[in-house]
């Protein structure tokens, strides 16, 4: 099977399969931030608070971060295109029990449940995309599965939001849910039936929690993604009280952020099959440079702008290198190292989150958010070069 695909790849840039794999990470992706744009009316609809409202984001994070690699672990033996397909299902289910709840825990169960599918769908559709392609094209093959979540940010999200402002937050989940439907049906006609490449294990893939260079770059994701949160979970204010953008503004610059976040991907996976190592290295220390020039660029208009979509750019174009990473550390058990690797991006941006907050509260305030961001993916950067040196080392 393998071989044939390699045949129909060499026809074509991706086989189609990439592309519907695309597909569903476009649906979750979508679900993923759409409630973001419709806190106020949920909060309101079942009579709790904005802040109640706002920790179903949070659940959602953590049901990526912990339910994923569960989740992964337990269906270790299944049949890749079988499992991609139930998963789908359950999340079809999750968002249809969002919408029809009535409750606000009920809500919550529902929007954890298909957090649960996010981690490992993309963990397996990783795993899926690069046995698809040949092995020059792996990296380049994930950047192209995400691309779905970048234009879930810039079509996705906006739409939903919309969708749901006028015709009540339900209406956002059904249409969401028929989305997860048509991906279903996509996934069914096109994805091969692709053979486990050994026998799957369940020692065999907890093992990877033993395996220091995974561990490594889990936590490079950590920190390395962790930096882009700080800032973006308070886009809004720094937008509109540093720049001084009016928030009808707003709404169009975070589309010239998807914008950045699909080039950098695309560019950060081509670059990842080139050099994987040497390129997300670069990648993190654009990253980090960026985010500190927007300390200085956030009091100006046009800078702004331009700043927005360079960040976006180097965001997102660690994405490919940082999963390639650790699906190369993990060969013989890819499974839980690349679910754990998509809950890290979670934990990363759950924990910008939090300190982002904290600057916030502080004497330092939100002209501080950018360089504080900056200091965190140092952090990451740091240690993905240091990385980088024991690896090479080790090979002399």
């Amino acid at each position: 099977m393998d071989t044939a695909i390699k045949r129909k790849e060499s026809k074509s840039h991706y086989p189609i399969a990439i592309y519907m794999l695309m597909i569903s990470a476009f649906a979750i992706g979508t679900t993923e931030f759409v409630i973001m744009g419709l806190l106020p009316q949920v909060a309101s609809d079942l009579e709790v608070s904005i802040r109640q409202a706002g920790l179903l984001v949070s659940g959602y994070a953590l049901g990526v971060a912990f339910g994923g690699p569960i989740l992964t672990v337990m269906t270790v033996r299944l049949p890749r295109k079988g499992l991609l397909l139930a998963l789908m299902a359950l999340f079809v289910a999750a968002n249809i029990m969002s919408a029809i709840a009535n409750e606000y825990y009920v809500l919550m169960i529902a929007r954890i449940l298909s957090a649960f599918t996010h981690g490992t769908v993309f963990g397996i559709g990783s795993i899926v995309a690069a046995r698809l392609v040949s092995p020059e094209k792996r990296a380049s093959a994930i950047a192209m599965m995400f691309i779905g979540v970048t234009l879930a940010n810039i079509m996705g999200v906006p739409m939903g939001t919309l969708i749901g402002q006028s015709y009540g937050w339900r209406t956002a989940f059904w249409v969401v849910a028929v989305l997860g439907i048509f991906s279903m049906i996509t996934l069914a006609i096109f994805v091969p039936r692709l053979q486990n490449q050994e026998t799957p294990s369940f020692m065999k893939e907890i093992s990877v929690l033993r395996n220091p260079e995974v561990l490594r770059t889990l936590l490079m994701t950590v920190l390395g993604f962790g930096g882009v949160f700080v800032i973006f979970t308070y886009i809004t204010p720094l937008l509109t009280d540093i720049t001084g953008f009016r928030e009808s503004t707003v709404t169009i610059l975070l589309l010239l952020f998807g914008a950045g976040l699909t080039v950098g991907n695309i560019v950060g996976g081509k670059l990842s099959d080139w050099k994987l190592m040497p390129s997300l290295i670069g990648m993190l220390m654009m990253l980090m440079l960026v985010m500190a020039i927007f300390t200085f660029t956030s009091h100006n208009k046009i800078a702004t702008v331009i700043t927005i979509f360079v960040w976006g750019f180097f965001a997102f174009g660690t994405v490919p290198g940082f999963q390639m990473r650790v699906l190369d550390k993990a060969q013989s058990a890819p499974n839980l190292a690349s679910a754990l690797n998509i809950g890290a991006f979670n934990l990363g941006g759950a924990g910008g989150a939090w300190l982002g907050g904290v600057v916030l509260e502080s004497p330092l305030g939100l002209k501080s958010l950018p360089w504080v961001a900056a200091l965190v993916t140092l952090l990451g950067l740091m240690l993905t070069i240091w990385s980088h040196v024991v690896e090479r080392n080790s090979m002399k």
